[in-house]
């Protein structure tokens, strides 16, 4: 077995054993620690799509996350106030039904990554980075000035949504289903990356000009791959919600778009299991370091610029001793 196989078994076994042995010892707070490494995980995986297999580096990555948190919250309102979302022209209810709102977010984060998609890819280069970057802003501003689902304070859910057969209450369940989520969408990725759509992908990403030579639009292909990004992100972003019960124009922010590629760059740009390393490590940097001081971003920004200067495969790609995840 090559030894980014075993580093990548080795990342799963990790992220199932700490929430197991906190459960032993009776540290809840853990295993939240945990679920939120399994939902960061699972939106870097859908910017490492865009980003690793299509190069796509989009600064707008927290409009599908925050679409995603907008879905549940507003659903989940509704449900709860026992109102109706909209009474023309058909009636719609809000829900506390996970599968239903898991829907609702993938489709609305995947229309809107179709239309941000369909605009910004008319660019390239830095001119993609700063259109995604302004549509992040345009929503993130509209989520302030939207009073009706509580403007700059945000949205409170008092109850997490439910999934039928579990009490998702309990910190352990939920954190079943966040990572049994994150594996169905890593082998989705697995699948995605061997499959011919993804390597003709990862050759419009290096050689746009000879794929169009051979009759692919490399355009079309990279929407594609955008769509499926901000799909998955949108489901990051309903997850994210309801471990926190509690969504905010924050979800939208240019940082938080910062913050997925910094946990992408930390595993590893293209690697499969670059995301999940890179969000475990931030979150551990984060419970570390940050209880150390407030200054850890700073520390945080050291340990990045040492792996961007010395670690181009990120940490899979250190330990794996393969600085290319492309190959």
């Amino acid at each position: 077995m090559r030894r980014e196989a075993l580093i990548n078994l080795a990342v799963l076994a990790g992220l199932v054993a700490v929430p197991l042995w906190a459960l032993a010892v009776d540290e809840p707070f853990t295993i939240t620690l945990a679920t939120r490494v399994a939902i960061l995980a699972l939106a870097a995986v859908g910017l490492n799509i865009a980003l690793g297999l299509g190069g796509l580096v989009s600064l707008g990555h927290a409009v599908f996350f925050g679409i995603g948190g907008y879905a549940m919250g507003i659903l989940a309102h509704h449900a709860q106030t026992y109102t109706a979302v909209a009474e023309w022209p058909m009636l719609i209810e809000g829900t506390k039904s996970m599968p239903v709102i898991w829907l609702v977010a993938v489709v609305a984060s995947a229309l809107a990554a179709l239309v941000i998609g369909v605009l910004s890819l008319r660019t390239s280069g830095v001119y993609f980075i700063m259109i995604t970057l302004a549509f992040g802003q345009m929503f993130f501003y509209f989520a302030i000035s939207w009073s009706a689902y509580g403007g700059e304070d945000g949205l409170s859910i008092y109850v997490r949504n439910g999934f039928p057969g579990l009490n998702t209450l309990v910190p352990i369940q939920f954190f079943g289903l966040c990572f049994a989520i994150l594996c169905a969408v890593l082998w989705l990725n697995a699948r995605l990356m061997r499959s011919p759509f993804g390597l003709a992908l990862n050759a419009a990403r290096q050689v746009p000009v000879r794929v169009q030579t051979v009759g692919l639009n490399p355009v079309r292909l990279k929407l594609v791959a955008f769509v499926i990004s901000g799909a998955i992100t949108g489901l990051a972003g309903a997850l994210f919600a309801d471990l926190n019960r509690f969504v905010s124009p924050t979800m939208f922010s240019w940082q938080f778009s910062g913050e997925i590629i910094i946990l992408v760059i930390l595993g590893g740009v293209g690697r499969l299991f670059g995301p999940v390393m890179g969000a475990a490590v931030f979150v551990l940097l984060e419970h570390w370091l940050g209880g150390l001081t407030e200054f850890w971003l700073i520390w945080l920004g050291v340990i990045l610029l040492l792996i961007v200067l010395f670690a181009r495969g990120g940490l899979v790609g250190l330990l794996a001793g393969r600085s290319v995840a492309h190959d």
